[in-house]
């Protein structure tokens, strides 16, 4: 029965968690990672075409966006998660392959004038497709059978639709464990959504840390500040700009925006439209209206009782072509627009900034993270001229971040989380959080609760039988020029054909015990293609 730390070690994107018990390989999340990459992650110990299935905490792309690379190296099990999870992914994971597409093809076409060789996408568009027909979708609160001595629970995490927290029950030579990951733990009373579910026992738990430094201090009245930045934008006939994350984020903003329109809080604007400007934040609104009896908390669910839906409202308009997109800086009249990305770094977010960065009437009205390197965090932090499609913009408008909004539990939350256990885990694994931030938080789970803590490095094995760590590692710095070259190979074709030979002895071994004269027409079609390329 062992644990292996793969990805968000002492990082907070690119979760990926490898357990082998009860005869089975299996892994608890496969995200992407984003943003600065400080420590190189591990491989698995094994080729994906050996691992059984997988288990999902949530949709967000650092948790669930290399699902289509690990189909790409052969993976064909079951993904599974909840419902709300399912769906999500499948429009975020084929948008992400799009955009992993859309760049390769940019990146192509000015490497060829350079004379570079040709940049192959992570995955495509088909392996994103391959990699949604293998989800399986799963109750809230309802324990699951996986395989014999494995048995799971999702509960609701609290941040983002569908997210979730996982109980994991497993057997193995007469001991059983359980093992429970945090995933992102949300914040309280955020809107729509149901706050995070407090597990009270464990004999392990892997939890994030993201915000385990910090509060997000007195919470806002976001409705009666947004209300402020509307009315002296469009009194001075300007537009209010909001770069918002299209799943999760956007919805949030428009049940503000509603409740604005609802008590009438700008009567002297009574019409005022609202353009959602992303087909993924689109599409991802109509996600949240299927799942609102799943995922509601009872304020929604009390505006869905009296027949009102909490995300829609009179003057909503719904942005999908890119002529709809257009059509919206030609209309003079204030409004707002809700756009992505979020971070301001792609998408059609950054044809508004264009047309409104400019204007000294216009706000740019952030409402969510900027990392660092991205155009966003350039605006907050006061840049004055900014580059947008090759053009120098000066930036005239009215720069507003709008604090408190996080889908994260901050310090207070997280401990509070971690403080209902009713009995001590024999070891608690701090992860999901900056390098510093982990050992910050994990000395805070030791000194509060007396914990047993450790803020593990990618490659780190547990034995969860004995809580003896069999494999300890140190971060490895990545030492960029060297690492980009290696995530060209490892995205290249060849590394394809290489999972793809993981697979087939994969598949040899499952066929082991079968029908003689099965196994040599098997035998028979795979010599006939080694004489096909043996060169």
């Amino acid at each position: 029965m062992k644990l292996t730390f793969i990805g968000a070690a002492h990082e907070v994107t690119g979760s990926c968690y490898y357990l082998e018990a009860a005869g089975k390989k299996f892994i608890v999340d496969c995200g992407m990672e984003q943003g600065p990459d400080q420590y190189e992650n591990q491989d698995l110990p094994v080729a994906m075409s050996d691992v059984d299935f997988a288990l999902l905490t949530h949709a967000h792309i650092d948790h669930s966006g290399n699902f289509p690379l690990a189909y790409a190296k052969g993976f064909r099990g079951p993904i599974y998660a909840t419902s709300a999870t399912c769906d999500l992914c499948d429009i975020m994971l084929r948008d992400s392959a799009h955009i992993q597409m859309f760049e390769a093809e940019w990146r192509n076409r000015k490497g060829r004038r350079n004379g570079q060789p040709e940049f192959v996408p992570a995955y495509t568009m088909e392996d994103a497709l391959g990699a949604i027909q293998l989800f399986a979708e799963c109750e809230y609160n309802k324990v699951i059978e996986l395989a014999e001595g494995i048995r799971v629970r999702f509960v609701d995490a609290g941040h983002l639709l569908g997210s979730a927290s996982i109980e994991l029950w497993i057997s193995e030579d007469g001991e059983e464990r359980k093992i429970v990951f945090s995933g992102d733990i949300g914040n309280l009373d955020q809107p729509l959504i149901k706050d995070p579910t407090y597990i009270e026992s464990a004999d392990y738990v892997v939890m994030e840390s993201t915000y385990g430094d910090r509060s997000h201090g007195e919470k806002p009245q976001y409705v009666e500040e947004l209300t402020k930045v509307l009315r002296k934008t469009f009194s001075r006939g300007g537009n209010v700009v909001i770069p918002s994350f299209a799943v999760g984020r956007t919805q949030e903003m428009l049940y503000f925006l509603r409740k604005i329109k609802e008590d009438n809080l700008l009567p002297e604007f009574p019409g005022f439209e609202v353009f959602v400007d992303s087909p993924l934040a689109v599409q991802a609104t109509s996600i949240f209206k299927e799942h609102y009896t799943e995922c509601y908390d009872e304020e929604a669910m009390d505006l869905i009782e009296k027949g009102i839906n909490p995300i829609t409202f009179h003057g909503l308009r719904l942005s999908i072509t890119s002529d709809e997109s257009r059509a919206i800086n030609f209309d003079d009249k204030p409004k707002v627009i809700l756009s992505a990305s979020g971070m301001c770094d792609a998408g059609r977010i950054k044809h508004h900034l264009k047309h409104n960065l400019w204007r000294k009437e216009s706000t740019i009205l952030f409402v969510g993270y900027q990392a660092v390197g991205t155009l966003g965090r350039a605006l907050v932090e006061g840049a004055q001229d900014v580059r947008i499609f090759g053009e120098d913009i000066h930036v005239n408008a009215e720069i507003i971040r709008l604090p408190g909004i996080s889908g994260h539990a901050d310090n207070q939350g997280l401990m509070r989380w971690a403080s209902a256990f009713k009995e001590k885990p024999k070891r608690v694994f701090v992860a999901h959080g900056d390098d510093q931030v982990c050992d910050i938080f994990a000395k805070r789970l030791e000194d509060e609760l007396g914990y047993c803590v450790l803020a593990p490095y990618s490659g780190t094995e547990v034995d969860l039988i004995t809580n003896e760590v069999t494999k300890h590692t140190v971060g490895i710095v990545v030492k960029h020029a060297e690492q980009k070259a290696k995530n060209r190979k490892a995205a290249g074709v060849f590394a394809r054909l290489l999972a793809a030979g993981h697979r087939l002895m994969s598949v040899i071994r499952n066929n082991e015990g079968g029908a003689n004269k099965d196994l040599a027409k098997f035998a028979d079609q795979i010599n006939s293609l080694c004489d096909k390329w043996d060169r």
